[in-house]
């Protein structure tokens, strides 16, 4: 028999998955491959706490709800994020 085992998650690829986690939209694998990660990462476990936090006191924004100031700020910030 055949199968494929996947490697451990490290941080960064924790952290891209804790949004679809948070909107549900996490399928069965990679959530068990996060919880897998979290169990052990203190660090990301404070992070994904943080971002859950962050959503309840802020609600849902809509791109058209901030500012083009904010916007940019965003952006700016994720786009040094991936590059980082």
């Amino acid at each position: 028999m055949l199968f494929r085992r996947r490697r451990a998650l490290v941080c960064r690829q924790a952290v891209e998955l804790m949004s679809d986690d948070v909107d549900g939209t996490l399928g069965e694998r990679d959530r068990a491959r996060l919880e897998a990660h979290l169990a052990g990462c203190p660090h990301c476990t404070e992070y994904l706490a943080q971002l859950r936090a962050t959503i309840d006191a802020l609600g849902h924004a809509e791109p058209d709800d901030l500012s083009d100031e904010a916007l940019d700020e965003l952006v700016d910030v994720y786009r040094r994020w991936r590059s980082g």
